[in-house]
């Protein structure tokens, strides 16, 4: 029995486009995304839009030339890099003696409020 082919109204960059929006938006989901902004406010740059349920068909297709894009527009490091000093609790300060997970690895530290055990990833 042959399968019925269908023909494909969004392009590839047309997905990939989307894929790149998704991911610059506040949106947690795609489907949301989809639904919600895509199909209301974005008819008119993409006049052939697909249901959401084909449209997660074509999202497969475009990942490997999406990856490839992606990589091809990576820039080279300057050199210059920034660390988040976020403090990462590994236990409870009285567990501190006990604690043998991260031994080795996590050491006592000190922000302006209190003092804490963390990792050491530096």
């Amino acid at each position: 029995m042959l399968k019925r082919r269908r023909e494909v109204s969004l392009s590839l960059s047309e997905v990939m486009t989307l894929l790149i929006l998704f991911h610059m938006s506040h949106y947690r989901d795609f489907k949301t995304f989809y639904i919600q902004h895509v199909k209301h406010y974005l008819q008119a740059d993409f006049p052939k839009l697909v249901s959401y349920t084909r449209m997660l068909t074509l999202k497969q297709k475009a990942l490997i030339p999406l990856c490839a894009f992606l990589s091809s527009r990576k820039a080279e490091t300057q050199g210059i890099a920034f660390i988040d000093s976020t403090k990462i609790a590994v236990c409870h300060n009285l567990r501190i003696p006990r604690h043998r997970v991260f031994e080795g690895v996590a050491q006592r530290g000190k922000t302006s409020t209190d003092g804490f055990m963390a990792l050491n990833f530096i």
